[in-house]
C-alpha cells in the first residue's frame, strides 16, 4: 500500500528520488503519467496492468477520454543506482514541477505534485468536503 507525504527536490536535469517506503511498493520500475489535478501518477507496473485492462474492458466509447489522457501520456521509467528516475520535461511542464516537489502515495497509485500545489489543494479541502465523499462512497 502507497502511503505517506514526501518533500523533495528536482535536480538540474530533472530526476528525482523515489521514498524508499513508496519504492518497496513501486518497484525498481514503474509507470508515469498525467494525473488528475495536474499532479503525476506513479504506478506499479503490475497496478498499471490492471488499470489498462479495466480501460480495454469498458466500451470505447465511455473510455476513449481517459485512454489518450492516461496512456499517450504514460512512460515506463527505471531508478538508477541511488534510486532516482527521470521526470520527461513534459510531464514536468504538465504538473508545473520546477524544483520543490510532493510526493504523496494514494493507496494503489503515488502521485507527484508541485509543492505550491499540494499545498493549495490542502489548504482548500474541508473536513465537510471529506464528510460528503465518504458518504457517496458508502462509509
Amino acid at each position: 500500500m502507497l502511503i505517506g507525504e514526501y518533500q523533495y527536490t528536482l535536480d538540474a536535469k530533472g530526476r528525482i528520488m523515489v521514498p524508499a517506503k513508496i519504492k518497496d511498493d513501486l518497484g525498481g520500475q514503474f509507470i508515469l503519467a498525467k494525473g488528475l489535478d495536474n499532479c503525476l501518477f506513479m504506478y506499479p507496473i503490475e497496478g498499471w496492468m490492471k488499470l489498462e485492462e479495466r480501460i480495454r474492458d469498458s466500451s470505447m466509447v465511455e473510455s476513449r477520454s481517459v485512454a489518450r489522457f492516461l496512456f499517450a501520456s504514460a512512460v515506463q521509467v527505471e531508478t538508477d543506482k541511488q534510486g532516482r528516475f527521470l521526470i520527461p520535461q513534459y510531464l514536468r511542464e504538465y504538473a508545473g514541477l520546477d524544483k520543490e516537489v510532493t510526493i504523496i502515495g494514494a493507496s494503489v497509485r503515488a502521485e507527484i505534485w508541485s509543492k505550491e500545489r499540494w499545498e493549495a489543494v490542502c489548504a482548500s479541502l474541508t473536513n465537510d468536503q471529506v464528510v460528503e465523499a465518504m458518504v457517496k462512497l458508502g462509509f
